[in-house]
């Protein structure tokens, strides 16, 4: 998918109760799912133990469900491209839902639909529903609401 790039903050403000941008397909190996159950020390067999996990009803291993809500960020940056911030922080999760299992060797990507955006405290709150598709699934794996804080660049207006 091509990157959606906006040129200021009136052009994101304009999209409130639209989708904005849909991120590219990732694959989810098991190399990756097994990294992040050393990283988080979340070695659940059904992520990790391909034996076991066979003879389950999801019928091999699964992503974690926040690995998969990890991956936000990815898709954000591959996905969206907003004018130039001094930064912009992770501020929050709202609703989040894992409404489906990620299987190991399956694809990803995000829709970001933007719900509002709003001033705060020297900053701008950006909130957005991100819905997270599994290539081929009928539900999607997980759908979340974030906030992003973004702090403008010295010299631009909010």
């Amino acid at each position: 998918m091509p990157i959606v790039a906006l040129a200021d903050m009136d052009e994101l403000r304009a999209r409130i109760g639209r989708e904005v941008a849909v991120s590219d397909w990732l694959e989810v190996a098991q190399e990756r799912i097994d990294r992040f159950a050393e990283a988080t020390e979340d070695r659940q067999w059904i992520h990790v133990d391909r034996e076991r996990a066979a003879g389950s009803p999801l019928g091999g291993t699964i992503a974690h469900g926040f690995l998969t809500l990890s991956l936000i960020p990815h898709f954000f940056a591959t996905a969206l491209r907003l004018p130039p911030a001094r930064m912009t922080l992770n501020y929050g999760l709202d609703r989040v839902r894992f409404t489906s299992p990620v299987p190991a060797g399956s694809r990803v990507r995000a829709r970001f639909e933007l719900l509002d955006v709003r001033d705060a405290a020297g900053a701008t709150d950006i909130r957005w529903k991100v819905t997270i598709e599994v290539e081929g699934a009928a539900k999607p794996a997980c759908i979340a609401e974030t906030i992003a804080r973004r702090f403008e660049a010295p010299g631009q207006e909010v």
